[in-house]
């Protein structure tokens, strides 16, 4: 099996779920190869972190793809499909993974599966998925390539060690794009990102009217304040401290559950 990963970067670093795509992908190769590809101006660097745990490494470079860009990363990685067919595209089930999925999907004509937090390959390949808000898992058999799957973070974190090659191709999109990179807009000083943060003291429905004191405890810890999805729609917090499966995926060291 031909499994792709598309790996996630920014601002110079390689977003981890991106070494874990690859190891999923390791996983469920069978005899095939696991396949990573990045797309930026000048990814070189950040291709021999991903060589390391992959049999071979696509760096799809140009001065149109510096910056994201659903269009521009969506129409070279179909330009390299085109010519090297996947069984398995792998994304991370990132707010740009559930973006490039769909628009791969569809022009590939294949199926989709979001979310994937398990595996087997025992007759057949088998994906896991939590529904309904967590409470069940199902199992799906997939019958047919190729087939893009969004990986939860977090998941696959054990691997192995490879040393893939690194094949360099200079694109272009192949249309004019509507879309147009601005600027990257960073938290103001003393913000803190929920998803980066060590210690999470998180608030429910229940511990809502407790937030001084939650705030008070994150404080002491050096650690942060997030909320589940009710506390953020009361307007208690604010949307980017959402955590949970509608909010931000965080792996801190600590994380206090408090209603």
């Amino acid at each position: 099996m031909r499994v792709f990963a598309v790996a996630e970067h920014r601002l110079g670093e390689i977003n981890p779920v991106s070494l874990e795509l690859l190891n999923f992908a390791n996983k469920i190769k069978g005899d095939g190869t696991s396949e990573a590809v990045i797309v930026g101006d000048d990814v070189r660097a950040l291709s021999s972190v991903l060589a390391g745990c992959a049999d071979k490494v696509w760096a799809l470079s140009g001065s149109q793809l510096e910056h994201y860009n659903p269009e521009s990363h969506a129409d070279v990685l179909l330009q390299l499909f085109e010519k090297e067919p996947p069984d398995l595209v792998l994304l991370g089930n990132t707010s740009q993974g559930c973006e490039l999925a769909p628009l791969l999907a569809v022009r590939l004509r294949c199926p989709i599966v979001t979310d994937v937090v398990g595996a087997s390959v025992e007759g057949g390949l088998i994906v896991s998925r939590y529904i309904y808000q967590g409470k069940l898992m199902v199992d799906l058999k997939l019958n047919r390539t190729p087939c893009v799957l969004t990986v939860r973070q977090g998941v696959f974190k054990e691997g192995i060690e490879l040393r893939g090659e690194v094949t360099e191709l200079r694109l272009t999109p192949s249309k004019p794009l509507r879309r147009r990179f601005s600027r990257i807009i960073e938290p103001e000083e003393g913000e803190i990102d929920v998803s980066k943060a060590e210690v999470i003291v998180a608030v429910g429905r229940g511990a809502a009217p407790s937030l001084k004191l939650a705030e008070k405890l994150a404080s002491l810890l050096n650690g942060a304040v997030a909320g589940s999805r009710p506390v953020i729609d009361s307007g208690l917090l604010a949307k980017d401290r959402q955590v949970g499966i509608s909010g931000k995926t965080v792996k801190p060291k600590v994380y206090l559950a408090l209603g």
